[in-house]
């Protein structure tokens, strides 16, 4: 019964620290939701600038979106900082490694979030940027640095193809990982698009609007990517909320059960003994 009586203590109190997390995500989701909404439109309008003036030129050739041969790859991988998420790091985790992973040489990486970057310096990759507890209180100065990184390795030469690795929030119950292109871009043309003239030259308009455009998509990928965790850990710790109130019941009834035959067995040896007097 001392056994019973334990786990059961020791169980209410891992729910109270799983109830207090989950009511911490909850309250974080919502800010963090807040703010992925309010950076979608600006991510938006700078793509249909872009593909404005794509659409406007046929002979439209920048250092950006000429393809070459793939040698060398960099990966911008976005997980959390923290663990007791569900599956959340995992797989953000397992795509990026799993992508291209028949390549000869591993591609370099842009961790953000300390769980990428023990993921991936565990592995031996080759990590040009670390970016731990950003996610939460995400600057635009910041994204623009994980930006002019890639831009800078790109136009090097140093790396062929970008991409980013991050989860899309979709609702508080789910949450996808998302492989993304990123250099060389990929602009779709505008149908029934008019005549603009850009000064000096459309390539230099496009090239000036890339940086802010990659540091919008990281700005955003970071911001999606930290209400996707914290849906994510609030739904792992309701679970186990609901698995500790479940197993506290089952315990009680086992106790209630010891006691009571504890308590039949006290009163048999108190009546046979009495019977023994007489």
């Amino acid at each position: 019964m001392k056994d019973i009586k334990r786990r059961i203590k020791s169980v209410g109190s891992t729910r109270q620290i799983t109830k207090a997390m989950e009511l911490v995500s909850s309250s974080k989701l919502r800010k963090a939701k807040q703010r992925a909404e309010q950076a979608r439109p600006y991510f938006n309008e700078l793509y249909k600038s872009m593909c404005e003036i794509v659409s406007a030129n046929t002979d439209f050739s920048t250092v950006f979106t000429v393809k070459r041969e793939v040698r060398h790859r960099l990966f911008i991988v976005v997980a959390g900082d923290r663990g007791l998420a569900g599956g959340y790091n995992s797989n953000i985790l397992k795509m990026a490694a799993a992508a291209h992973a028949s390549d000869a040489e591993k591609p370099r990486i842009i961790a953000v979030g300390k769980k990428a970057i023990e993921y991936f310096s565990k592995r031996d990759y080759d990590i040009v940027g670390a970016y731990p507890t950003i996610a939460e209180n995400i600057k635009p100065a910041q994204a623009q640095d994980i930006a002019d990184t890639a831009i800078e390795l790109f136009k090097k030469g140093e790396v062929d193809d970008v991409q980013i690795f991050f989860t899309m929030f979709v609702s508080q119950l789910t949450q996808e990982a998302q492989q993304m292109a990123v250099l060389p871009m990929q602009t779709q043309k505008l149908e029934n698009y008019g005549t603009m003239t850009y000064d000096p030259s459309p390539e230099a308009v496009f090239d000036r609007i890339v940086p802010k455009f990659m540091a919008s998509l990281v700005m955003c990928a970071i911001v999606e990517a930290y209400a996707s965790e914290q849906g994510a850990r609030r739904t792992a710790m309701e679970s186990a909320t609901d698995n500790a109130d479940a197993m506290t019941e089952s315990l009680s009834l086992l106790y209630n059960r010891a006691r009571q035959a504890s308590i039949t067995q006290e009163i048999t040896e108190i009546v046979s003994g009495a019977n023994a007097l007489e």
